[in-house]
């Protein structure tokens, strides 16, 4: 309530309340420092941003051109499901990959968030669980309560890289009101690659139970080290539980084009995500026509890009590494890690990067970690580093970093998910 003075005579007038949902939707951890960088930027600080998956990897020429050279003289609204032509062409796509496919299994979505906010609504009531490993990709956390759906989180270990908890640790957490698991892989946050053997294992799971497995594969293409990527589109035995969320953003390196992909053979879960797709119309017309070019992106393209990240990432596993009190593992895809400080706080870690700290006017900005797991109290000692910077800006935001962690107020020992002193 606020108050209205009239000579005399003071009312009180009633504000309306926002929503629950409004209420308890969590901010981005990756953009609610940004406030506190554009203080440090107009203070006159260079700031490297590690804290997002922005990219600066050029877009390949084929979109650029596609979209500079259209000769359309309407811009009209595109089938609810996406252009034919374009589910068409990335049928070619997935085949490369031996995900055999109908084009009528592939809807077009506004980014890879519309397709995980769409799947979670065609798949799942309000109240319904899904159990996901964290940490995770932070929105998922935000499209549940969208939802109305329930996040189970089931911890993985930096100690093990974050690989798949067991089996065991699921079924402990499957109740009559799960209805689906959820995967990212590669992941973000954490850049872990499943295995085969992971993935079979999360197969046999679904299918005694009978509910759906959600995979967000959009980093694919970034496999480093000889593993190979194995899509759970090639799961045998689980074909109608299957959904599949994809994204241009991050493979082409453009992000800003918002377009995505929801693909299942579940003739049901598709009819009902179409109509959730009619009641926002369309997906972006010229997102559209830069993804079908794409496509034909030349091999050479990719193989540069993934020189690239796996050059930044070594460098920055080996440097974080060597700092005092740090551990990070290694990933094997994406271009993220997860990394253990010495810190009591990361959320307040990292921004007091941003209002308290320089080193010869620069600073680092990172991700808090808390943001990536639904469990509370956990990640508080973890940041996300996204290795997205060339290399002599990841050399110089790491050694901003390194020069922190000698000065922070905050520097604890450091301990494992368990609280335990580990030795450094």
């Amino acid at each position: 309530m606020y108050p209205r003075f009239l000579p005399g005579v003071l009312i009180f007038k009633a504000m309306p309340s926002i929503s629950h949902k409004g209420q308890i939707m969590p901010a981005s951890p990756i953009r609610k420092l940004i406030p506190y960088a554009e203080k440090a930027k107009q203070e006159g600080k260079t700031i490297y941003h590690l804290n997002i998956g922005q990219p600066d990897i050029e877009t390949p020429e084929v979109m650029l051109s596609a979209v500079k050279n259209n000769t359309l003289k309407v811009i009209e609204y595109s089938h609810s499901a996406g252009n034919e032509s374009y589910r068409r062409k990335l049928v070619t796509y997935y085949n490369k990959y031996g995900i055999q496919l109908s084009y009528t299994d592939i809807m077009v979505t506004t980014g890879g968030s519309e397709a995980i906010e769409i799947a979670m609504m065609a798949c799942l009531n309000e109240g319904d669980e899904m159990i996901i490993p964290e940490p995770f990709y932070a929105n998922y956390n935000g499209f549940g309560i969208q939802a109305g759906v329930k996040i189970k989180p089931i911890i993985s270990n930096i100690e093990d890289g974050f690989a798949l908890p067991p089996i065991s640790e699921f079924e402990k957490l499957i109740s009559p009101a799960t209805k689906a698991i959820m995967i990212c892989n590669p992941g973000n946050p954490t850049g872990y690659l499943y295995t085969k053997a992971e993935l079979e294992a999360l197969r046999d799971l679904v299918k005694k139970h009978d509910i759906f497995l959600f995979a967000d594969e959009v980093y694919r293409e970034f496999c480093y080290d000889g593993k190979e990527y194995f899509s759970v589109m090639n799961l045998q035995g689980i074909e109608q539980n299957v959904v599949l969320m994809d994204s241009v953003s991050k493979r082409y390196s453009a992000c800003g084009v918002r377009i995505g992909a929801l693909i299942s053979r579940n003739k049901e879960v598709m009819a009902a995500a179409l109509k959730f797709a009619q009641a926002r119309l369309s997906p972006p017309t010229f997102g559209q026509i830069a993804a079908e070019a794409a496509i034909d992106t030349p091999d050479d393209y990719f193989k540069k890009v993934i020189q690239e990240y796996v050059a930044r990432r070594d460098f920055v596993v080996e440097a974080l590494n060597n700092i005092p009190g740090v551990f990070c593992p290694k990933p094997s895809g994406a271009f993220y890690v997860i990394t253990q400080l010495p810190i009591d706080n990361s959320d307040k870690f990292c921004q007091w990067l941003l209002e308290s700290f320089e080193y010869k006017m620069q600073t680092v900005m990172l991700a808090p970690a808390t943001g990536f797991y639904s469990t509370p109290g956990a990640g508080l000692n973890q940041v996300r580093v996204a290795y997205v910077l060339n290399l002599e800006d990841l050399k110089n935001a790491l050694k901003c970093l390194e020069e922190a962690l000698k000065l922070y107020p905050g520097r604890t020992e450091f301990k494992n998910h368990e609280g335990i002193s580990l030795k450094v």
